[in-house]
């Protein structure tokens, strides 16, 4: 039986399995309510995440479904009129499919036909549409009409079938047309083998492009029937979905990187999903604990799926093995004669060696830093232009380093994640957690402080421990790993909190961060010596070096020696301990922690170290490339900051930004 339909056949396996439970649990037998209750809490998850699965399937991702669906639900609640008495449903839903066609159109010209990774398109396109949004409807709140509940939510044949089933059989049906088209075909070849695909004729940018729009159209669906389900808006009312709609994908039995699998088994996976937060419910389960039930299933999914004989895993084990038994035989190189083997030159190297000039050695890494510290230069000029008492003023330039200190720190981490090749997007609930957890045990005590801060930093280094151990023993992607990681993080800073963060910072992390002494912040001092720790440790260590080597070739670094597993575990330590270290960071200067405080620096990590010159996929960057980024981007902010534009503007240019960035300084493919 091949791969795809066992997987296929183990979701509904495990969805029947599961139904029962629920029925079981329950106070009485599962009623017509029961089942209509079920299909319509899991149809948005299903739809979302069938468009989810045709990216996969094509090799992609898509980390700008969540906002496309919150931008559909602020559209249709604040254009629908509450005097009209009759809508029309099916308007409605032509617009919210359009929008979502729209934002997968923006999204598949630039993966398809500026061939830019769909990574850093689809989170660049997620924060600006989530700046759309909240320029549509800043605050939850609007009008649905009833008719739309009344389509979606009711019945199809009144006591027998409910309409959300109706919908998603509908969605079904149009993919099993499509799968038997030319395209489907080509989407299953593309997704396998681009490069194979296109040499047989297939026109592989076509079909991305034409991926992305289809998906986007199962967003703007799913957008359409949540805001059926509310009656009112929500700017965001998607973010939820997105960690639900990758562990529905792999539990469906699609496989991540495309060419097996299908949305059959990702709507049974969805369904999978709710029935198992509905079951910790009635079970007594606090809702705090659904993300961690879905980032573990999701982890759990991959491996799953990955399970083979030449799985990462397996690899590691006969590794594993193979060194016990050379270490029982006394064969491992450090049991054996330690003698200097090599050779030995018979001739002194005669004659002056000039020294490289400096252009020469650091020509790559000027030229590609340089742009940063210009447009700087560029926006202070601007900045001093507009609002005044900028250049000369001394508390504008502190101002600018303990507002980029948060930056800085997080731009180390995950600008050597980046440099390795990978992402690290567990950013956001590290800062949170480490946040919340330094706030709470301090509570206001100095003394508290001294084994809080090591404390918290051992945690987050533990967060990047178990990030790293997932991604090199086990297998499982960087962006899945970190993705699943971010979302239990986030469980556990609820449970810990339990929804309300407690306790604010000491007086001394206080001083260190708004303090002055002789007109300069401390932190600014510690971001000195921050700053020349990140430039030593990328540009004049072995690990640095190492890094670097990876980035440029994972198998070429293998064979030239580099202790590739090793290194990468240590880089996802590292971008622990920097995510730790800004969430201590903000703590300090805003007082206290709070829920969601890390969410707004996902983007401006990357953004900074791909504005800095760094290669989105790895081997180039320079750690002052990427504090040229830092300062550019805080700048801007401060900029913004004094004009009247509205705050939602701000994740707009971010994100613009990046596109911009990626698109200037990519490596350009002959």
């Amino acid at each position: 039986m091949p791969a795809e339909r066992r997987a296929m056949l183990i979701a509904i396996a495990v969805f029947f399995g599961l139904l029962g439970i629920v029925d079981f649990v329950s106070t009485g037998p599962l009623s017509y309510f029961d089942v209509s209750f079920l299909s319509s809490g899991g149809a948005t998850s299903a739809l979302a995440a069938i468009g989810q699965t045709i990216v996969v399937l094509s090799g992609g991702f898509d980390l700008s479904a969540g906002a496309v669906i919150s931008l559909v639900n602020a559209v249709l609640a604040q254009s629908m009129d509450p005097a009209v008495a009759q809508t029309s449903v099916f308007y409605w839903t032509c617009v919210g499919v359009g929008i979502g066609m729209a934002t997968g159109a923006f999204n598949g010209i630039f993966i398809a036909f500026f061939r830019l990774q769909p990574i850093v398109v689809t989170l660049s396109t997620m924060f600006i549409i989530q700046g759309v949004t909240l320029l549509v409807m800043d605050k939850p709140g609007g009008f649905v009409a009833p008719e739309l509940a009344n389509f979606y939510l009711g019945d199809a044949i009144p006591g027998w079938l409910p309409m959300p089933l109706v919908v998603i059989a509908a969605v079904i049906l149009a993919w099993m047309w499509l799968k038997n088209t030319r395209f489907g075909t080509a989407l299953y070849a593309v997704g396998s083998d681009p490069d194979a695909a296109a040499s047989i004729g297939i026109r592989v940018p076509l079909v991305r492009f034409l991926v992305y729009v289809i998906a986007g159209g199962c967003y703007g669906l799913a957008g359409v029937f949540i805001s059926a389900q509310t009656g009112s808006g929500d700017p965001l009312v998607g973010n939820p979905l997105l960690l639900s709609m990758f562990a529905a994908v792999v539990v469906g039995g699609t496989r991540l990187g495309g060419g097996r699998g299908g949305p059959v088994g990702t709507v049974f996976g969805a369904y999978i999903l709710m029935m198992v937060v509905n079951i910790l419910l009635v079970l007594n389960v606090s809702a705090y604990y659904s993300t961690i039930a879905e980032g573990t299933i999701l982890i759990l999914a991959v491996l799953a799926s990955s399970i083979s004989g030449q799985s990462v895993l397996a690899l590691q084990l006969r590794g594993v093995k193979s060194r016990l038994t050379a270490w029982r035989q006394g064969l491992l190189p450090s049991q054996l004669d330690q003698a200097d083997r090599r050779l030995k030159t018979t001739q002194p190297v005669t004659g002056n060696l000039s020294p490289v000039p400096f252009l020469s050695r650091n020509g790559e890494t000027i030229r590609y830093a340089l742009p940063a510290y210009l447009c700087l230069f560029l926006v202070v000029l601007v900045t001093q232009f507009w609002l005044g008492r900028t250049i000369l003023n001394p508390t504008y330039w502190n101002s600018l380093a303990v507002l980029s200190s948060f930056l800085a720190v997080l731009a180390l981490g995950q600008g050597t994640v980046i440099l390795t090749g990978g992402l690290d997007l567990s950013v956001p609930w590290t800062i949170g957690l480490s946040g919340i957890l330094l706030a709470g045990i301090v509570n206001g005590s100095d003394a508290a402080l001294f084994y809080a801060l090591p404390l918290v930093l051992l945690v987050a280094c533990l967060i990047g421990l178990i990030n790293g151990v997932g991604i090199v023993v086990l297998g499982i992607s960087p962006i899945v790993m970190t993705l699943a990681m971010n979302g239990i993080l986030q469980g556990c800073a609820l449970i810990y909190s339990q929804g309300t963060p407690a306790g604010f910072s000491s007086p001394m992390l206080r001083w260190f961060m708004t303090g002055k002494i002789l007109a300069v912040t401390p932190v600014v001092v510690f971001m000195v010596m921050f700053v020349i720790a990140g430039v030593l440790l990328l540009g004049r260590t072995a690990f640095g070096r190492r890094v670097y080597g990876i980035g440029n070739g994972l198998r070429a670094a293998q064979l030239s020696g580099i202790a590739v597993g090793r290194t990468l575990i240590f880089v996802y330590v590292l971008s622990g301990l920097c995510a730790g270290l800004a969430g201590i960071l903000l703590t300090g200067f805003s007082g206290q922690a709070s829920l969601g405080m890390g969410d707004d620096y996902l983007l401006p990590s990357i953004a900074v170290v791909v504005v800095g010159g760094a290669l989105i996929t790895g081997g180039r960057g320079h750690y002052l490339g990427m504090l040229g980024g830092v300062l550019l981007l805080t700048a801007l902010q401060m900029f913004l900051a004094g004009t009247t534009l509205p705050y939602a503007t701000r994740a707009i240019l971010f994100g613009l930004v990046v596109l911009g960035a990626v698109m200037a300084l990519r490596e350009k493919r002959s």
